[in-house]
């Protein structure tokens, strides 16, 4: 096997702070735990201006190099310009010994070994984004992934989803888990000052959701759950809001329980601890996961979670979620009420700690070496 690369450029040109949910908390876990890993790799961070000051601010520059290339994430042509072209052509000039593309998406054709971390099959069984994006995204996902060095998947049922839906042998990918998210026991806003924000009463009872206002997460079936929950209870949306907020409000109001949803939008790390304390359950009622972070973020508080019947959730939450199927909202209600009455699971702590950014970052480390090696 061949030794652990000298100099690695980490592809972070997806980051928006504070927007890219599920893969900014896979940046912000991975990357420092691979450099307190493997202190002698140097590890240079590629990203976009907002992205780079705050990592900047963060102090990332106590670890990592700090790169920015495209000037405005929401700049979507700029954006894929840096990742197809001057990303790899960066690396090439400053000798890096690999690219590790960190979402997904990656640069079609490099000289430099690559690396990509494929989280999901979201965007080729569903159109979560416009039609042109996506349509822009299966092609390139699917171009790099076949040229690619090494990949990485964060599930074993993430890894049979992707390779389907890619093309590609399952064994061509590493199971690399991710670790767990937030940690509790932080800075967190006072359950009074949250309920006074979000208009709950003081004797209602708080489902709360974590997870991106988007289709595929099926806040929807949450929606359609509140006429079978007892009338004390509210369910609380936090994520950032896209167009899929509004139509949840207006579900709502057709269904006449716009009363019991709070569309809180994204909220601080200060205001999520407080909205976990303030919870009696937490819900995921989503459609397409490639791991499921706010599954362990739940079970680390030994909050009472129910969540959609999928594989993946399954390997990430083992026994202690109360499962439900996806399209049921009855028996989405049925999981709810029986989380919040049986309290938090056994063992529920345990099983989250199960999963680690330490282990991550030595499966990343050992992938790298693997794709070096050719093997």
């Amino acid at each position: 096997m061949s030794p652990a690369p000298r100099h690695v450029g980490l592809n972070a040109l997806f980051f928006e702070p504070d927007r890219s949910a599920g893969t900014e908390t896979y940046l912000r876990g991975l990357v420092p735990a691979m450099a307190r890993a493997s202190p002698d790799t140097r590890l240079t961070v590629v990203t976009t201006r907002k992205g780079a000051a705050a990592l900047v601010a963060d102090g990332w520059t106590d670890f990592a190099s700090v790169v920015q290339l495209a000037s405005d994430e929401g700049q979507r042509a700029r954006r894929m310009l840096s990742e197809q072209v001057r990303y790899p052509v960066l690396g090439r000039r400053r000798g890096w010994d690999l690219l590790h593309s960190l979402a997904s998406v990656a640069p079609v054709r490099t000289a430099t070994p690559s690396v990509i971390t494929v989280h999901d099959a979201t965007f080729f069984r569903m159109a979560t984004f416009n039609l042109v994006t996506t349509l822009g995204m299966r092609a390139i996902v699917r171009a790099a992934a076949r040229r690619a060095d090494g990949l990485i998947a964060v599930s074993e049922a993430g890894r049979r989803d992707v390779a389907e839906a890619l093309g590609i042998p399952p064994e061509r990918f590493e199971v690399v888990f991710n670790g767990a998210g937030r940690r509790p026991g932080g800075d967190a806003e006072a359950a009074d000052a949250l309920r006074a924000r979000h208009g709950i009463a003081a004797d209602a009872r708080v489902v709360l959701c974590v997870a991106a206002l988007r289709p595929h997460k099926n806040q929807a079936l949450l929606v359609r759950a509140l006429g079978s929950l007892p009338r004390d209870v509210v369910v609380v949306l936090a994520g950032h809001p896209e167009a899929y907020a509004d139509e949840l409000v207006a579900l709502a109001a057709d269904l006449g329980v716009a009363d019991r949803l709070r569309v809180a939008g994204y909220v601080s790390d200060r205001e999520l601890e407080g909205l976990y304390r303030l919870a009696a359950c937490a819900a995921l009622p989503t459609l397409a996961e490639g791991f499921g972070l706010p599954v362990l973020e739940a079970l680390r508080r030994e909050l009472p979670l129910a969540c959609s019947d999928l594989a993946v959730l399954h390997e990430v939450g083992g026994d202690a979620p109360h499962y439900f199927d996806p399209r049921d909202p009855a028996g989405a209600a049925r999981a709810i009420v029986a989380a919040i009455d049986a309290g938090p699971a056994p063992g529920a702590r345990a099983q989250a700690e199960r999963f680690t950014w330490e282990a991550a970052a030595e499966g990343t480390l050992a992938a790298y070496e693997r794709a070096l090696a050719g093997t």
